[in-house]
């Protein structure tokens, strides 16, 4: 019950019991002794591993997260709905794949954050929210119609 009282709030307690000593390779005694002091295990890096494999860019070249504005949230929801209509690859390499029901949920996440900022944004925002919405509909209509003359073609035939 003492050992309970004393580790609160601590966190949790990592118990190392493999049978080997991890730095020398060596057998570790059956049973340590209380007396004796835990070996403490630092996690290893092996950088040679990460430039072993090329679909990992090593850490220094990874820049670090830039501050998210409102126009970058609306312009991720610009671009992940032009994936979805198709209009740009979902990732280098990747097939182009269409998704129109996707596509008209983000047109649509992207109305009610215009009604539900309404008053909120500055002239720019404002505009490049409205833009956005403007254009992505306008494809979208295009696809819709692109989609349906495709469906009655191949129904004639």
């Amino acid at each position: 019950m003492a050992e309970e009282e004393e580790g609160k709030g601590r966190g949790f307690r990592v118990e190392d019991k493999r049978r080997f000593v991890p730095t020398s390779g060596e057998p570790r005694p059956p049973e340590n002794s209380p007396d004796q002091p835990q070996e403490t295990i630092s996690p290893k890096v092996d950088e040679s591993s990460e430039a072993q494999r090329p679909d990992i860019p090593p850490r220094s070249s990874i820049p670090p997260p830039s501050e998210i504005s409102f126009s970058s949230f609306i312009l991720g929801l610009t671009t992940q709905a032009l994936i979805y209509m198709g209009e740009i690859p979902p990732a280098p390499g990747h097939p182009i794949q269409t998704d129109l029901s996707s596509a008209q949920q983000m047109i649509d996440i992207l109305s009610i954050l215009k009604q539900k900022t309404a008053g909120n944004l500055d002239t720019g925002e404002e505009a490049m929210l409205g833009n956005a919405l403007f254009d992505l509909r306008i494809r979208y209509v295009d696809l819709v119609k692109k989609s349906r003359e495709t469906t009655q073609e191949k129904g004639k035939s």
